[in-house]
């Protein structure tokens, strides 16, 4: 077998036998990739929200949720919670950097564009804010949340998605 260059990234949807896999990627996530911008008792708060398995699962399982794979391995995943906001986009630290993220958010994007969703919010970590901004999301106010006993700090930002497709169809009519 020959190496590749490129490993194979692929998308597809949640299962129900995902949730183990896809809260681990959360907490790893987490706990790998936010320190510079919060502390342990800010990570270990927000890690929490899925300390119900049960509980985490059937939140993916009630938004649009998407998992990412490399050569065949869950290593990310991202939900559209209603028809306009990003809630979850983790990927891996292992898989960080590899186009996991990229290929997640622009398939969000395509999916909600082909249902007519004039824009897309996120309330972005502050590790994460940076991500959004280089394809397009414009920051529009700073948050804090309450999580737990701890006060986490993010962005929300926005991107307007098929603004030439919208202005053809308003020119048609």
């Amino acid at each position: 077998m020959m190496a590749r260059a490129h490993p194979r990234l692929a998308l597809r949807p949640y299962l129900a036998a995902d949730a183990p896999l896809l809260r681990e990627i959360f907490r790893d996530s987490i706990a790998d990739l936010t320190d510079e911008d919060y502390t342990p008792a800010q990570q270990e708060a927000w890690a929490s929200v899925a300390d119900d398995e049960v509980a985490f699962g059937k939140k993916l399982a009630s938004q649009l949720t998407l998992v990412g794979t490399l050569e065949g391995s869950g290593v990310g995943f991202a939900s559209l919670a209603g028809v306009d906001k990003i809630d979850m986009l983790y990927v891996h630290p292992a898989a960080a950097g590899q186009g996991v993220g990229q290929l997640l958010l622009d398939a969000l994007e395509k999916l909600a564009g082909s249902r007519g969703t004039p824009k897309l919010v996120v309330d972005a970590s502050d590790n994460a804010r940076g991500f959004f901004e280089k394809r397009g999301y414009v920051a529009q106010q700073r948050n804090s949340i309450s999580v737990g006993d701890e006060w986490l700090a993010n962005t929300t930002l926005h991107k307007t998605l098929n603004s030439l497709q919208l202005a053809a169809k308003r020119e048609a009519s």
